[in-house]
């Protein structure tokens, strides 16, 4: 990928915003030293050309610089959590409008076997297996940006031996689990200690984490929009003597099933100009299948949400969530805020350096992907003026049913309970299929 460079006045102000976010963040670190030496590998990872490397950083003929820096982000034992939690609750200030939390994958591919968590291993974003560490990140993010505040390192099996544990100072709290399962964990810790609003929380999870992804936010009443494979079976229907069952169909078929219900949504794409058109419908449904045996039904109702582009003849995007009491409009926007996160990744994030770190610690990894995470706030923050808002509207609702949008509500804790969901009648399948040439209900979202 090729690095930008700052112009001159840029990179001043930045470094600027830097100072001012050493003062803010870093009250944790316990010593001057170190929040100096925060300084000079934040303004390393933005100033510097090609890779991030600390050698890099510290520049050529600067020895005792690059040993104090190695020092720092790979011996020193500062918390990162701390500053982590700084980070999302200035953020959660400063930002334009944030709408959610947004889990994004991160691979990154390795040659050796020395790096913390690298081992071979099939990624479902590459379609192959690799010899690379997986990881994920939690966002904050809006229809203008995005920025990352937490992160989890996936570890493969063989990395909780003693042997590995003790030669990357893995601690005895982390554990062998799947990407999904470290980002549901992650979420939950922020939900209860890390004293945020509460926000959707939007990522794609795999069939066989579903379950469990459901499950764990349920418990702490954290809403949120789960991007699904179509394939997966769904459980609604089994309310009122008309409509028996329950009954289980993949999720394709079911929302293909319900064409004819559908609403037109005009939108911008995150980081374009041209507009774009989907076409929306949803259905109740009561919980989805897990090992062969069904789930009981969630305390809150779920809602399947299905996508068309304006020339598919089939639906192509999935998303259950629970947030069931929001136009559909809404809950596209939401689920789309993972295109504005994979471009704020490209430009900014990679930029940044947060692929780049070479040592072989799990501590070092996670310092680094900090500091990475405070330089791309500081050039996001540094750099971006106000975009011009992309966000659908709903259209005019009727007359003194007036929704506020989900950004203008008053905002509650993490982990607060959500507004009561007035659930509406559980679908069926419509008696007539579908014909070519039928129109759908047309609602315009701007």
């Amino acid at each position: 990928m090729a690095r930008v460079v700052l112009p001159e006045e840029s990179t001043k102000e930045i470094s600027e915003l830097i100072d001012v976010l050493i003062s803010l963040l870093f009250e944790s670190l316990p010593r001057r030293d170190q929040r100096n030496w925060a300084r000079v590998y934040l303004n390393g990872l933005v100033r510097t050309s090609g890779k991030k490397t600390i050698r890099n950083i510290a520049g050529t003929g600067a020895s005792s610089v690059e040993q104090s820096l190695q020092q720092f982000i790979s011996k020193s034992p500062w918390d990162w959590t701390p500053v982590r939690r700084s980070l999302a609750q200035h953020l959660e200030r400063t930002a334009q409008r944030p709408l959610a939390w947004v889990l994004q994958p991160m691979v990154i591919e390795k040659a050796g076997d020395r790096s913390v968590g690298v081992g071979r291993q099939f990624v479902p974003q590459l379609g192959r297996t690799a010899n690379c560490q997986q990881a994920s990140g939690i966002w904050l993010a809006s229809s203008e940006a995005s920025f990352p505040v937490e992160w989890t390192l996936t570890l493969p099996g063989p990395w909780t031996t003693e042997l590995l544990r003790r030669r990357a100072g893995i601690p005895d709290t982390a554990r062998s689990l799947t990407p999904a399962q470290d980002a549901v964990h992650a979420v939950q810790r922020m939900a209860a200690g890390w004293q945020l609003q509460r926000r959707p929380v939007v990522m794609e999870v795999a069939n066989s984490d579903l379950p469990q992804s459901i499950e764990s936010f349920v418990l702490q009443d954290i809403p949120f929009v789960f991007k699904v494979d179509g394939s997966l079976p769904v459980s609604f229907g089994g309310a009122g003597r008309h409509k028996p069952g329950p009954h289980t169909a993949p999720a394709r078929e079911l929302i293909d099933s319900l064409r004819s219900q559908r609403r037109v949504v005009e939108w911008t794409r995150h980081g374009r100009a041209e507009g774009a058109v989907t076409l929306l419908t949803s259905a109740s449904i009561l919980a989805t299948p897990a090992e062969d045996r069904l789930l009981p039904a969630p305390t809150t109702p779920l809602l399947l949400v299905g996508a068309w582009s304006e020339a598919a003849l089939l639906p192509t995007e999935f998303w259950i969530t629970n947030i069931g009491d929001r136009p559909l409009a809404q809950l596209f926007l939401l689920a789309k805020l993972t295109d504005r996160v994979s471009l704020d990744f490209t430009e900014t994030c990679e930029a940044v350096g947060i692929r780049d770190f070479e040592g072989r610690s799990f501590r070092g990894w996670h310092h680094h992907a900090t500091l990475a995470s405070v330089a791309h706030a500081a050039k996001l923050l540094g750099t971006r003026g106000p975009a011009p808002d992309s966000r659908p509207v709903p259209a005019r609702p009727a007359a003194g049913r007036a929704p506020a949008p989900l950004a203008a509500r008053p905002p509650a804790p993490l982990a607060a309970r959500p507004p009561a969901i007035r659930p509406g009648p559980p679908p069926a399948l419509p008696a007539r299929a579908y014909t070519p040439g039928q129109t759908a209900r047309r609602e315009y979202i701007r």
